[in-house]
């Protein structure tokens, strides 16, 4: 399966050849993964929903409705791939705060995750299932407990594996190897997705790390790394499907670096054009994964403008449903912020909640 780079639009060059399925027009290169008709079409209106989920996002954000919003256009085949090659029915995912359509697929409203990028405590309600774990925005800070609940679902006995994703700017940050190295160590079922689009937040990757590529450090820790075509659902979903076997079986981790190429800003927060090429949006563009795997299905005889337009309909629809549920819900107590913080509220925490009650009394 193992191709050619994809177009280097990022600032440095990668020596792992990254293994590719499909290549930018959709065309095989290799044997793809046996994946059911309607599997692939889901996954294809997943990624779909992800990029007008942007836009929404985008507009609301810019209204003052939403805080920082943390876009994925041109990384949704490295979400969804890598999400359906997982079982959400045994499997839990400890995310990031780029994780959006990971996090959906496994359950999580819409509306829900609105309301977490609003700030409202709302929004920080989980299924309960108990399989999606909070996501977090300091960087790498959950991957060490993305190992420790590997490694307790080992010593438990219990079936499934863990996921965690995170960024090429998180794999530089001290929690990532210590995650690692402990990983490695106990043999945890897990599988470690790092979605890299050769940037983090403005800084491109040789001046992040002298290493090769974030794949290349696995060894280090005594696990294979793998790099893949991000921009290829099915390359994505073969190296995330065989690492959660691997880990099923008993084998340890999976590091699997994910090349992508973002389309937009890190964030709303964010200009890109003060630190990415002039030419980056036209490059890649040319490595659009919707594209691509819109192209491959149109090949198959599984896409055509009716399904197109019948997905742009239903997206816009749970988009819609969605901001409703969310402009619905009544604005949070402020008292809340001092809830839930822990399972019984020490002496300080009690004396803090009297203090905000009074001013809120006071100002009312």
């Amino acid at each position: 399966m193992n191709g050619t780079n994809p177009p280097d639009i990022g600032a440095s060059a990668h020596v792992l050849t990254p293994v590719r399925i499909l290549d930018e027009n959709g065309m095989l290169l290799g044997e793809p993964p046996q994946i059911e008709p309607e599997r692939l079409r889901a996954m294809l209106r997943l990624m779909m929903l992800g990029r007008r989920l942007d836009q929404k996002a985008i507009s609301l954000q810019r209204r003052g409705k939403l805080g920082t919003y943390p876009p994925l256009s041109g990384q949704e085949a490295a979400a969804v791939g890598t999400a359906y090659a997982m079982d959400a029915e045994v499997d839990h995912f400890v995310p990031q705060y780029r994780e959006q359509l990971t996090m959906l697929h496994w359950g999580l409203p819409l509306s829900t995750y609105l309301l977490q990028r609003m700030g409202h405590p709302a929004g920080s309600a989980l299924p309960s299932h108990g399989r999606l774990w909070p996501q977090q925005v300091a960087l790498g800070a959950h991957l060490p407990h993305a190992v420790g609940l590997a490694w307790g679902m080992r010593l438990q006995g219990k079936p499934g594996v863990v996921l965690t994703q995170f960024g090429d700017g998180a794999s530089n940050e001290g929690d990532f190897h210590e995650a690692c190295n402990i990983a490695g160590v106990k043999g945890a079922p897990l599988v470690m997705v790092c979605q890299n689009n050769g940037w983090a937040i403005s800084i491109p990757w040789h001046e992040q790390s002298a290493a090769e590529s974030v794949a290349s450090r696995a060894a280090g820790y005594g696990f294979p790394g793998i790099a893949v075509d991000g921009n290829d659902v099915l390359a994505v979903y073969t190296a995330v499907a065989d690492a959660r076997a691997r880990a099923e079986a008993g084998d340890g981790p999976t590091l699997i670096e994910a090349r992508c190429h973002r389309l937009g800003a890190h964030s709303t927060a964010d200009d890109p054009k003060r630190y990415r090429p002039a030419d980056f949006d036209e490059q890649a563009s040319k490595v659009d994964p919707i594209h691509r795997f819109r192209s491959y299905l149109v090949g198959l005889g599984q896409w055509d403008d009716t399904a197109d337009a019948d997905t742009i309909a239903w997206c816009d629809d749970q988009i819609v449903t969605a901001v409703a549920e969310f402009d619905a819900t009544p604005p949070p107590d402020p008292g809340q912020m001092l809830q839930h913080l822990y399972a019984e509220p020490d002496m300080r925490l009690r004396r803090q909640q009297e203090e905000l009650r009074t001013s809120i009394e006071e100002n009312r």
